[in-house]
Parts: C-alpha cells; sequence; structure tokens
C-alpha cells in the first residue's frame, strides 16, 4: 500500500473524490460531540457517590481529635497526609494538603516565589527581568497559561518518549540564569501518556543551573491512573525528592497530586509535598493567606479511600470504564490510518490522553473540519505554549468523557477530516 505522499495526483484526487463522500455523509448527521477536555465522565463520578454517606454526622471529628467543622489544622488533617505519603512515596510530614485544585497549589507555589522569592533567591521573582519558564511539549495548556499569565517567557523544549530532552535542557538552565524553573508531567504525561525514565529524573535534579533557585514543579497527576493492571510495574518513577537529596539540591522539587480524577473532581483534594526547608517556608505564607482549607472533605476522603490499598481498588474500578474508550480511539485511529503515512499517535498505558500527530500543516485544518461536523476537539495548538504548534500538527484526545459508541463516531470523524486536510495540502504542493 501506498502512503499518500506515494501517490499520484490523479490517485489523489480519487482519495479525495471518497473522503468528501465520507466527510459530507458525517456532517449530514448533525452531531454534536464534545472532546475538548479531559474530565470524568458521570459514570466514574458515581463511583464515588456514597463517600459523603460515610461521614458520621455525630463524630466530625479526625483521628486526632481535631473538629473538622472548625478552624484550625492549616495544613491538612493526619490521615490525608498519610494518604498522599502513600500514594507519592513521600514522609507525610513534608506533605500539605490544600483543596481540590492542585493547580492553583501550583499557581501559589510560584506566587510565592514572584513576591518573596525562594529560599537561594537574592530578590524576590517579580523583580528578575526577563524571567523564563521550560516547558516541555507537547504538554499541559494550563499549565503553560499559568506561568505565561505570571509573566514567564516560555520556551518550548521537545518532550521524547522517555521525558524532556535533556541536552537541551541542560544546556539552556547552564547558560541562561533567568531560567528559573520547569514544569514536569513525569508519569503519563498530557497528551503524550510518556513516563519520565530514571535516567531523566536523575539528570533533572543534578543538573547544574545559572539560576540558583531554580525549581521544578513535578505534576505528579496521574501517579495512580493505571489502564492496565499490570501497568503500575512499567508506570513507576523514582522519588524525586529524594533524589534531589541524593543530588544535594534538596530545594529544587515541588512534588504536586490530588484526587480530582480518585473521587469526586470539583470536590476532592490536592496536595503539595517538598523537603522540610521548602514546606516550611510555604506554610509560613500559606498560614497568612488562609486559615485552612475544607476538612469535611478531607475527613470524607479519609473515609472512603483510607489507605493505598483502597486507592488501588477505586482506581481499578475507574480503568474498567477508561479502557474501553481508550481501546476504542486506538482501534479506529489503527483502521483509519495503517499504512496512510498520515499519522502517528503513543498508545498509553495510562493518563487521560491520546496524542494524534497529523500531517504537519493540517492540524487546525483538521480541528476546524471536525468541529463543522459537529465534532468539538481541543483546539490545535493548545498543547504547545502560546497556543502555537510551530508544526501545526498536533491535536489532543480526550475521551474520558463521551460514551465508547460517541468515541467510535468522534474518532472516526477526526480521522477522515485529518485524510481529507492531508489530501488537500498534498495537492495544493
Amino acid at each position: 500500500m501506498k502512503t499518500y505522499r506515494e501517490l499520484s495526483k490523479a490517485e489523489l484526487q480519487e482519495v479525495l473524490k471518497i473522503l468528501e463522500i465520507r466527510y459530507n455523509d458525517l456532517k449530514s448527521r448533525n452531531l454534536t460531540l464534545d472532546m475538548t477536555r479531559g474530565k470524568p465522565s458521570p459514570d466514574q463520578l458515581n463511583l464515588a457517590n456514597k463517600m459523603p454517606t460515610l461521614l458520621d454526622t455525630d463524630n466530625l471529628k479526625a483521628e486526632d481529635g481535631s473538629d473538622c467543622r472548625n478552624y484550625g489544622v492549616p495544613y491538612g488533617i493526619k490521615e490525608v497526609k498519610n494518604l498522599f505519603g502513600e500514594i507519592l512515596d513521600v514522609d507525610p510530614s513534608l506533605v500539605t494538603v490544600g483543596n481540590n485544585s492542585s493547580l492553583q497549589l501550583m499557581y501559589d507555589t510560584i506566587a510565592r516565589s514572584l513576591i518573596f522569592g525562594e529560599i537561594e533567591s537574592e530578590k524576590p521573582w517579580a523583580q528578575i527581568p526577563n524571567r523564563k519558564w521550560i516547558c516541555p511539549v507537547p504538554g499541559y495548556d494550563r499549565h503553560f497559561l499559568v506561568t505565561e499569565t505570571l509573566g514567564f517567557e516560555l520556551i518550548a523544549v521537545p518532550l521524547n518518549e522517555d521525558g524532556p530532552d535533556m541536552d537541551m535542557v541542560e544546556k539552556l538552565v547552564a547558560e541562561d540564569p533567568s531560567i528559573l524553573g520547569m514544569w514536569a508531567m513525569p508519569l503519563y504525561s498530557n497528551p503524550d501518556g510518556y513516563i519520565y525514565s530514571e535516567e531523566v529524573c536523575k539528570r533533572l535534579v543534578s543538573m547544574k543551573t545559572a539560576a540558583p533557585d531554580f525549581r521544578i514543579l513535578w505534576d505528579n497527576a496521574y501517579v495512580v491512573h493505571h489502564l492496565y493492571d499490570d501497568a503500575d510495574k512499567q508506570g513507576t518513577l523514582p522519588d524525586i525528592l529524594k533524589l534531589a537529596r541524593e543530588a544535594g539540591n534538596p530545594n529544587r522539587v515541588y512534588e504536586f497530586a490530588s484526587t480530582s480524577k480518585i473521587t469526586f473532581a470539583g470536590s476532592g483534594i490536592a496536595c503539595m509535598a517538598a523537603n522540610e526547608e521548602n514546606t516550611t517556608r510555604a506554610r509560613k505564607y500559606l498560614g497568612v493567606q488562609s486559615i485552612g482549607p475544607n476538612k469535611i472533605v478531607q475527613l470524607m476522603h479519609a473515609k472512603y479511600v483510607p489507605n493505598l490499598e483502597a486507592v488501588k481498588k477505586i482506581m481499578s474500578q475507574q480503568a474498567e470504564i477508561l479502557r474501553p474508550k481508550f481501546e476504542m480511539v486506538l482501534k479506529i485511529l489503527k483502521e483509519e490510518f495503517e499504512g496512510s503515512g498520515v499519522a502517528h499517535w503513543n498508545n498509553p498505558l495510562g493518563g487521560y490522553f491520546v496524542s494524534l500527530f497529523v500531517m504537519e500543516g493540517t492540524a487546525k485544518e483538521t480541528v476546524k473540519l471536525a468541529k463543522e461536523c459537529g465534532v468539538a476537539l481541543t483546539p490545535a495548538g493548545a498543547t504547545y505554549p502560546y497556543g502555537k504548534d510551530p508544526s501545526d500538527s498536533n491535536i489532543r484526545i480526550a475521551p474520558s468523557f463521551p460514551n465508547v459508541k460517541d468515541i467510535e463516531v468522534a474518532v472516526t470523524v477526526l480521522s477522515v477530516c485529518a485524510k481529507l486536510s492531508a489530501v488537500r495540502k498534498l495537492l495544493e504542493e
């Protein structure tokens, strides 16, 4: 079978006719399908519906006797610190618990650095002109928006299957003291589903940086989000805080996680883990910022998922819902694109996304055609800083929310649109 690029103009015209017939047929169905964001489906949320009923309204106290209805315990009840300690394999005393959004904790972490600086800082980051932040790409659009909004110039670095291009990262941070930090989503990266290798992890914490106060925001969002029972053998990471300590850079990493895709996305709990110095410094300001997060929600979670074993049981149920959706995405992509040379993608073992790379210069047109056909996708370019994909080729597929049948239709539409865009582009060349 010839790839599209190997076809003659006449052959491409024949393919174009077939694709236009398919596209017009799909468009006539008046579809309204949304695959824009990776949010849990109602079936996933329903798994945790019993969680509020586990509260004993006659005794809303934590294990240490703290009344969760009242002020106090500003950094998280002991039970929840222990839970996140198990999940992240860190000392629970280094866990600081917030409300449902780990993204808010990340935003606040950078905001504190801007206002007060870090332990090694000569001055607050806000006083550093032309400050920069490294962004592995493709990556999480909300990460990029945080640092863009807070005034950093975003530097894109390619993300390989084992993590960011470390040769490039090491060169950049060694030469430029205005590069103050980088994003990292080390396990089932958004959107490619890649897993950082131990070697990459070690290089990140040991590399020489021109900025003495360089920080890595380690977003371990999918730490327990495996699609397959044996995936936790492959989907594991070294203890990044321990590695940083052993490398002589104990302050370099802030780690984050949440229960947002374990229990209720809108009523979960998030946490930050760091070494003792960073934790003490962060809590100094957090104690001024807030009297404390929602401890009733913390107590509710402590009863529903009291330990890592309980979390694994819940996540196995989550995987039963998610796995057929991911497998349908991959099935349609293979059927539609195999041998065409039009697209390639990764087969993730966990996380929430499938990253599709279509023919260079066609992603925006593909998304536009899909929208006109009634299928809403994440905007092309969203996985790159400033929403600009220099190759115009990456499209993030978010299969978690729709049902399997709708995913089959939506990915078929996406595939037809990608092939149609590719043929039209080739005919113009």
